[in-house]
C-alpha cells in the first residue's frame, strides 16, 4: 500500500516526484479550491500563493449571455475557464499545499473529474447572496467522497448568518464538515481555511486507521 507521502507526491505530479528526498521536506498535497461562478475562488488562490498563480481567464463577451448568470455579480468582468493554479508551503504543517481551482460555470464542470484526481480535499467556497449556486459543489465532493471545508466568503465584510445557519442550509451530510467565515482577500484567514482542512484530512485518517 503507498505511503501517505508517495501518494501525495504522484497528486503533485512529476515535477514534485523528481524532488530530492529528505528528513525535513515537505510532503506535497494537492488541494482544490471549488465553489459556484463568481464566489472568489480565483482571489483565494492569488491571497495565498507563493509563487505568481497560473491563471486561465477570459474576458466575459456577449456570447455568454444568457449561458453566464451574472445575477448579483453583474460588474464581473472575466472568468476562469480552465483552472487557477497556486502554491503554498505550510512549515509549521510539514506540507506543500498545490491548490487547482476550478471553473465555476456549469458549461466547464465537465472538468471538475479530471481536477479530481489526486486531491486529498477542497475548500469549497459559498456566497451566502447566492447560496443556491453552492448546491452543486457541495453535491460534487459529497458524492465523491471527498473531505471539503465550507468557507463562506464575507463579501464587503459582512456575513448575514452564522456557521450553524448556513451549514442547515446547504443540508450538509457530514455533521463533521467545517463551515468557516473568511474573506478571500485575508491571507490569514484562507491560512486558516486550509489549516482547518488538513486537520480534517489528519482526523479521517486517523479514524480510518483505527478501524
Amino acid at each position: 500500500m503507498p505511503t501517505y507521502e508517495t501518494s501525495a507526491r504522484r497528486a503533485a505530479g512529476p515535477a514534485a516526484a523528481a524532488e530530492p528526498t529528505g528528513a525535513t521536506e515537505a510532503a506535497p498535497v494537492k488541494i482544490l479550491v471549488a465553489g459556484g461562478f463568481g464566489v472568489g475562488k480565483t482571489t483565494l488562490v492569488e491571497t495565498i500563493s507563493e509563487i505568481e498563480p497560473l491563471r486561465t481567464e477570459e474576458r466575459l463577451t456577449a456570447a455568454g449571455a444568457g449561458v453566464d448568470d451574472l445575477d448579483g455579480i453583474e460588474s464581473k468582468t472575466v472568468t476562469t475557464v480552465a483552472m487557477d493554479f497556486g502554491r503554498i508551503t505550510l512549515t509549521d504543517a510539514g506540507v506543500v499545499l498545490y491548490l487547482f481551482g476550478t471553473p465555476g460555470q456549469e458549461r466547464f464542470w465537465f472538468m471538475w473529474d479530471d481536477l479530481l484526481n489526486g486531491a486529498f480535499g477542497a475548500v469549497v467556497l459559498v456566497d451566502t447572496r447566492r447560496l443556491d449556486r453552492s448546491f452543486p459543489a457541495v453535491d460534487f465532493f459529497e458524492s465523491r467522497g471527498l473531505p471539503f471545508v465550507v468557507g463562506a466568503n464575507c463579501f464587503h465584510g459582512e456575513q448575514a448568518y452564522t456557521a450553524e445557519e448556513i451549514r442547515a442550509a446547504l443540508h450538509l451530510r457530514d455533521p463533521d464538515t467545517p463551515v468557516l467565515m473568511l474573506d478571500a482577500r485575508s491571507r490569514d484567514d484562507v491560512r486558516d481555511a486550509l489549516l482547518s482542512l488538513l486537520d480534517l484530512l489528519i482526523a479521517k485518517a486517523r479514524a480510518t486507521a483505527a478501524v
